[in-house]
């Protein structure tokens, strides 16, 4: 696949930061990243989840070079949800923070699911390998970041520039750190870009360093996804928590508040003084006021499933768990924790904004792009919920 006079650079050496990748799987033929570390992966309890895990939402390729081409060998695997067609993966190239050029590609294997139908078979084409290439760069050296498609995982091959370039470690990134756990609605697959995503781009409009621990349909208060982040260097830390325990009617009101106590009280242990917000869900019409679990229906708009009302007076709702987030956080602050605050969702996607709500659970490109806007407003902003941030000497 090679283009003539280029380069080969190693993926896994010195020169390359795989931003936002904890663990790099080996196959016969490369290296795919993922998004937890690789002491998780026995814990990790379903495909679904490992599915999720290997997307590569806010992780992207770091390097400085004086190259004017850059080609990046990749096998891509993309989900379709039946019966739509396929969207392309597309690949965001940053120069010095700048976005600079985008290469969307079908080619790979693609995977079809059919959401209305969870009895008939997902179906497997095999697909080949492709090269993403940006060319016309600008000479001199700059920092580049070659951000991932956040809703497909990737396999990466190799990775090539104009031959004689120098390809070095780019300078420490300096921005402060900023890692986010949530669920569908922070993982963004229906987002434009990886860089369309709103942790990306509410990441850019405040000048932080995104860490996105995000994983569609799979934010159920994990305990080994809250020790990832124990363990990881951050400067803020923001929890978007609940959808998905209502979604798949997971934990009622019972497990739920106890769930959130253990995942932050675990978190705390390796950031005690560290700004957390915790961030309600955004709006929701089916699951305001009804318990979950939530289908897809004819219209391919999410709907709560109708159950026992005895069997279901602890379930959680939407204004229910919103309300419990909000007293969870005010118990802990009044019990001494000065950096930790709560967010509600309804403020950054509310009744108001449904109109880009296509299937009644999922933001689109342009729902999430205000998202993104709204939080870098309403928690970085001066006189947001923390207000700017400032890049600690944590290691």
């Amino acid at each position: 696949m090679a283009t003539a006079a280029m380069t080969d650079v190693a993926i896994d050496g010195p020169a390359v930061d795989l931003v936002g990748a904890l663990d790099l799987e080996e196959t016969p033929d490369g290296l795919v990243p993922r998004r937890l570390p690789a002491w998780t992966r026995p814990q990790i309890p379903d495909l679904f989840m490992e599915a999720m895990v290997k997307m590569p939402s806010g992780v992207r390729l770091r390097f400085a070079t004086d190259a004017t081409e850059v080609e990046l060998d990749v096998h891509v695997t993309h989900i379709r949800p039946l019966p739509l067609p396929l969207r392309p993966s597309v690949f965001d190239l940053l120069v010095d923070g700048r976005l600079a050029a985008q290469v969307p590609t079908t080619v790979g294997t693609v995977i079809s699911i059919d959401a209305l139908d969870p009895s008939a078979s997902i179906t497997f084409d095999e697909g080949p390998a492709t090269t993403v290439r940006f060319d016309g760069l600008a000479a001199g050296t700059k920092v580049l970041e070659l951000w991932l498609p956040q809703g497909s995982s990737v396999e990466l091959r190799g990775l090539r520039v104009t031959a004689g370039a120098t390809v070095d470690a780019a300078p420490e990134d300096e921005r402060p750190r900023w890692i986010h756990y949530g669920s569908s609605i922070s993982h963004c697959m229906e987002a434009d870009s990886p860089t369309g995503t709103w942790p990306a781009v509410a990441a850019a409009a405040a000048g932080l360093d995104l860490r996105s621990v995000a994983f569609a349909g799979q934010c159920q208060l994990d305990q080994f996804v809250a020790r990832t982040i124990r363990d990881l260097p951050a400067d803020v830390i923001t929890l978007k928590v609940g959808i998905n325990v209502v979604n798949g009617n997971t934990l009622n009101e019972r497990a739920f508040s106890p769930a959130v106590h253990g995942f932050l009280d675990t978190v705390r242990d390796g950031h005690p003084d560290t700004p957390i917000v915790v961030v309600s869900p955004i709006f929701c019409p089916s699951a305001e006021d009804h318990p979950g679990p939530t289908v897809p229906d004819a219209d391919r708009k999410f709907v709560t499933v109708p159950g026992l009302e005895d069997l279901r007076a602890t379930s959680l709702t939407l204004v229910r768990l919103r309300r419990a987030l909000s007293e969870i956080v005010a118990l802990r602050i009044g019990l001494g924790d000065e950096n930790l605050r709560y967010l509600d969702g309804l403020g950054l996607f509310g009744p108001d904004d449904a109109g880009d709500l296509p299937d009644d659970l999922h933001p689109n490109a342009a729902g999430y792009r205000r998202m993104g806007a709204r939080f870098a407003e309403q928690v970085f902003a001066e006189g947001g919920v923390l207000g700017p941030i400032s890049r600690s000497t944590e290691a």
